[in-house]
């Protein structure tokens, strides 16, 4: 059994180390490792503006799908927790994870049949990219709260509250907004990393000035291999601060929870 997992981790590792090593490598062309080392191929990429246009799409769309998706999420989430009937609830839940379980390549040609019509000619605007990736990462802030919402029983709370005199706004942002506060903060870091990384319904429904990295990081596969690596370990670097800064927040809402314990 470890020897299994030693090979899965190596299976897994692989890949990325060879990314790494063809990110600061010279030629490589049918050898075992690259010609050399070089820095060359992240000045190039840091010098294309295509790439740099790109890495500032990229942001400002992860930027806006995490503004939007708290301000849909967390009060969806808490009509779907406070829903009196049980049937209600399923129903809700079943709705918000139906992005989960349909290719985000059905939803990217569903996009397209609807906004590229004479009535919705949309397609390839940014702020509709926005809404692809909200209707994508949604499911997961949604899952995420609805889940700390039974587990930390904030109906009791907000009867606590309520029988002192507090009103429905003073509850919500009272009690139910701090008492999330941790796990809004981690389920939006995981929104940002699939935002981030996304592809497939970007690569339908962006448009030519409104290309995402990920997007523009598959034509770089097509020329030089070093190019190409070097742009893919800055995703993954991204990546890899959206998957830290999530532990992090996971912990503190771990902490928070055992200091009210």
């Amino acid at each position: 059994m470890p020897g299994f997992t030693i090979a899965y981790l190596i299976f897994l590792a692989a890949p990325i180390l060879l990314l790494m090593i063809g990110s600061v490598g010279g030629a490589w062309t049918n050898t075992l490792l690259p010609d050399g080392f070089t820095g060359e191929w992240y000045r190039m990429v840091w010098e294309d503006g295509s790439f740099r246009r790109a890495f500032v799409v990229s942001l400002w769309v992860c930027l806006s799908t995490c503004i939007a998706t708290a301000a849909i999420g967390l009060p969806l989430a808490y009509g779907i927790y406070g829903a009196a009937r049980r049937g209600v609830k399923i129903a809700a839940r079943t709705l918000y994870l139906m992005p989960v379980a349909a290719p985000p390549l059905v939803l990217g040609f569903g996009f397209i049949l609807v906004f590229s019509s004479d009535t919705l000619p949309f397609l390839g605007a940014p702020w509709l990219l926005v809404c692809g990736h909200v209707v994508l990462t949604l499911p997961y802030l949604m899952q995420t709260l609805v889940s700390d919402m039974r587990h930390l029983d904030l109906r009791t709370l907000e009867r606590a509250a309520e029988s002192l005199g507090a009103g429905f706004v003073q509850r919500f942002f009272g009690i139910v907004v701090p008492s999330l506060r941790h796990s809004l903060a981690s389920g939006l870091i995981m929104v940002a990393a699939l935002s981030i990384g996304e592809f497939q319904l970007s690569n339908l429904i962006a448009g030519f000035l409104s290309r995402p990295y990920p997007v523009v990081l598959l034509q770089a596969f097509y020329g030089a291999t070093g190019f190409a690596c070097a742009a893919t370990v800055i995703l993954l670097a991204l990546a890899l601060v959206s998957g830290a800064a999530a532990g992090v927040a996971g912990r503190g809402r771990v902490g928070a929870e055992g200091a009210r314990a």
